[in-house]
């Protein structure tokens, strides 16, 4: 899909949104809170800009951010879990503006953490933008997967197959898929107006996942920790823009 420069300017509101709600749940988040008093947060950014929530009832999902400490990748359902010293917390959010979508997210530590998280979360946010900095006019699709996988397999992390990015403007998720390693072909050329959430999920064992009887909750097979950094980003003739960064 080509975004026409009235899209762009839609979505480019939304991630501000999005950008904003990533500010102030960072803020917020500390030992005590709950995920229930963050997703609060988000909820409160949203109303007050006028935009609407693209993850409340996205098939039935009951908040409008996920949240994943630890061990959980992804798809974490805000609730009675209290956020305490020493956890990762991934915080994935987004919004909607006349119709358009912004999707990021992003991964913290809560106050001092290990070394080895610490570097997850470095290493991580790291794949992310090596993964956009592919993102010109005239590279591959799966250029993007493949710098990606290069830093965090660098690193001695693993890579999550099993969840990956994808095209994003008026439905979160559309295709093409955007996977975050090299899947064994280059995939279609990249194009100018073409707008994609890109969304590294990087562990410290293996890549394998269990999904929980929530039926959202994803968490690592192994127990291992895990990090997740998303943006929403158009190829333009100047490179990439990123339409969620605070």
């Amino acid at each position: 899909m080509i975004r026409t420069n009235d899209e762009l300017d839609k979505m480019r509101k939304a991630g501000r949104v999005v950008a904003e709600i990533i500010d102030k749940t960072r803020a917020f988040i500390r030992p005590g809170v709950t995920t229930h008093q963050v997703d609060a947060v988000a909820r409160e950014v949203i109303a007050q800009r006028g935009a609407r929530s693209n993850f409340l009832n996205y098939h039935g999902f009951p908040a409008v951010i996920c949240t994943s400490p630890n061990d959980m990748i992804v798809h974490g359902i805000p609730g009675d879990y209290v956020v305490k010293e020493g956890d990762l917390l991934s915080v994935d959010c987004g919004a909607i503006i006349e119709g358009y979508h912004g999707d990021a997210a992003y991964t913290m530590a809560v106050g001092q953490v290990s070394e080895v998280a610490e570097r997850l979360i470095e290493v991580t946010e790291r794949a992310l933008w090596a993964g956009i900095d592919q993102m010109r006019e005239g590279n591959r699709l799966h250029d993007i997967g493949r710098a990606v996988q290069q830093v965090a397999e660098g690193a001695g992390f693993s890579v999550v197959r099993k969840y990956v990015g994808h095209a994003i403007g008026t439905a979160m998720h559309e295709e093409p898929q955007v996977p975050n390693y090299w899947p064994g072909s280059p995939g279609p050329k990249l194009k100018v107006g073409n707008v994609f959430a890109v969304e590294p999920m990087v562990n410290v064992g293996g890549p394998d996942t269990i999904e929980l009887d929530d039926g959202w909750s994803v968490i690592t097979a192994d127990g291992s920790l895990s990090a997740h950094f998303e943006h929403t980003i158009a190829i333009t003739k100047d490179g990439p823009e990123v339409f969620t960064a605070p």
